[in-house]
C-alpha cells in the first residue's frame, strides 16, 4: 500500500452522478471503463428443469420479487434450455471506493447504501491494488451473501491482486463460514485503488457449479454424515417479515409424517448446521436467506422445498438448485407476507410429487 500524492484533491463524481438522476441520463457500471477484460470461464447451455408444484399453486401467486411475474412463472414451468453467458473479468483502473460506491471516470456502482449525501468527496489518502467480490445484495440479505458474494471471492483466488471487502467483521455465522472457506480479504472503508478486478459472475455456467461443489467441499471439512430424510429450517421473524404462521405445526408435521429434523439456526453453530443439511434428502421451509445454510452443503439430486406467501414469490433459489442439480419443490400460501398460512395437506400431495420424481 502506498500514499496519494493527490489525497487533497477534491472529486465532483458523486455530482456527476446526481445531475444525471435529475437528467435520466443513467451512468455506466464501472465495467465499461476496463482497461482489460477477459473470459474467466466459458458459457454454456443450460436446461431448466421444471419445479415440483401442485396444478393450482401457479394460480395463486399474486406478486412476485427479484422478477416479474412472466419470468418468475417461466422459471417455475422450466422444461427449457438457454444459453449461460461467460464469466467475466474486468480490470478497472483508477478508482475510488468512498461511502460505499466506486467511481472510475464518469461510472459508478454502489456496494451498499450511502451515509453521507455530499455531492463531493476527499479522494482517499491509500492507494492500492485490489480484488472486490461483494455486491450489493450480498451486502443487504445475508441468503445472498452466502450464495452470491462467497462464490464470487473463490474466483479472486485466481488473480494477483488481493480480495478486500467494505462489509464489517461481524458477529454469528459469518465469522466460521470464512474460516470454513478460506475467506480472509482486507475490509476497507475509503480507498484509492489503482487497479482494480472484478467479475461478473452471475451466469450459472458450468464454472460457477464447479464452484459451487468446491463450497460445499470446504464446508464439509472431510466430514461425512449419516443421510436423513429431511430438515426443516425454521424462520420464525428472522430477517425481512415473512411470518408463517402455522410454521411450528407444519415444521412438527414434516419431522412426524417424514422423519425430518427440525433446526433454529439462530440457536446453532455453522459446524452443527452442516452436519445435519449436508446429506439431507430434502431441506424446507419458508422461503428466505435462512434455506442458503441447507443449499450450500445440499447433495446432488437432493429436493429444496420452499413455502412462500402469494404477495412475494421468488425464483432465485430455484436458479441455485437448477445450477447444483438440485430440485425444487413448493407451496404458495394463504395470506400475505405479513401474516400467511400454508396447508398441510398441499404439503403432502406435494412431497407425493417429490417421492416419484
Amino acid at each position: 500500500m502506498k500514499a496519494k500524492t493527490d489525497f487533497h484533491m477534491l472529486s465532483f463524481r458523486p455530482l456527476i452522478g446526481k445531475l444525471r438522476d435529475i437528467a435520466r441520463q443513467p451512468y455506466a457500471d464501472i465495467t465499461a471503463h476496463a482497461a482489460d477484460r477477459w473470459e474467466v470461464a466459458p458459457g454454456n447451455e443450460v436446461y431448466v428443469p421444471p419445479a415440483i408444484f401442485l396444478p393450482n399453486q401457479l394460480d395463486k401467486i399474486a406478486g412476485t420479487e427479484f422478477g416479474t411475474k412472466s419470468d418468475v412463472l417461466s422459471a417455475f414451468r422450466g422444461d427449457f434450455t438457454h444459453q449461460a453467458k461467460p464469466t467475466m473479468g474486468y480490470r478497472i483502473k483508477d478508482v475510488d471506493l468512498v461511502d460505499g460506491i466506486l467511481y472510475a471516470a464518469g461510472a459508478q456502482r454502489h456496494l451498499r447504501p450511502r451515509q453521507n449525501k455530499a455531492l463531493t468527496y476527499r479522494r482517499p489518502s491509500e492507494s492500492m491494488n485490489a480484488t472486490m467480490y461483494e455486491s450489493w445484495i450480498g451486502n443487504r440479505w445475508f441468503g445472498s451473501w452466502l450464495g452470491v458474494d462467497v462464490i464470487a471471492y473463490l474466483l479472486t483466488e485466481t488473480v494477483d491482486h488481493p480480495p478486500v471487502t467494505t462489509a464489517p467483521e461481524i458477529a454469528g455465522h459469518t465469522p466460521r463460514y470464512e474460516e470454513l472457506l478460506r475467506i480472509t480479504p482486507r475490509r476497507v472503508q475509503n480507498m484509492h485503488f489503482d487497479e482494480l478486478i472484478l467479475f461478473d459472475d452471475f451466469p450459472n455456467n458450468s464454472g460457477k457449479t464447479a464452484r459451487g461443489w468446491e463450497m460445499r467441499k470446504r464446508l464439509m471439512n472431510r466430514r461425512d454424515p449419516a443421510p436423513i430424510p429431511g430438515v426443516f429450517i425454521l424462520r420464525g421473524t428472522t430477517g425481512d417479515m415473512r411470518l408463517l404462521a402455522n410454521e411450528t405445526e407444519l415444521a412438527e408435521n414434516f419431522a412426524r409424517d417424514y422423519g425430518f429434523k427440525i433446526i433454529n439456526p439462530m440457536d446453532m453453530t455453522v459446524d452443527e448446521i452442516v452436519i445435519i443439511c449436508a446429506n439431507a434428502q430434502v431441506v424446507a421451509g419458508v422461503e428466505g436467506s435462512h434455506l442458503e445454510h441447507g443449499l450450500a452443503v445440499m447433495p446432488a439430486k437432493s429436493t429444496l422445498f420452499v413455502i412462500q406467501p402469494p404477495d412475494r414469490v421468488v425464483a432465485t433459489l430455484k436458479q441455485e438448485t437448477d445450477r447444483q442439480d438440485r430440485r425444487f419443490a413448493m407451496v404458495v400460501g394463504d395470506g400475505t407476507q405479513d401474516n400467511f398460512t400454508a396447508d398441510w395437506t398441499d404439503i403432502q400431495r406435494t412431497m407425493d410429487m417429490v417421492a416419484v420424481q
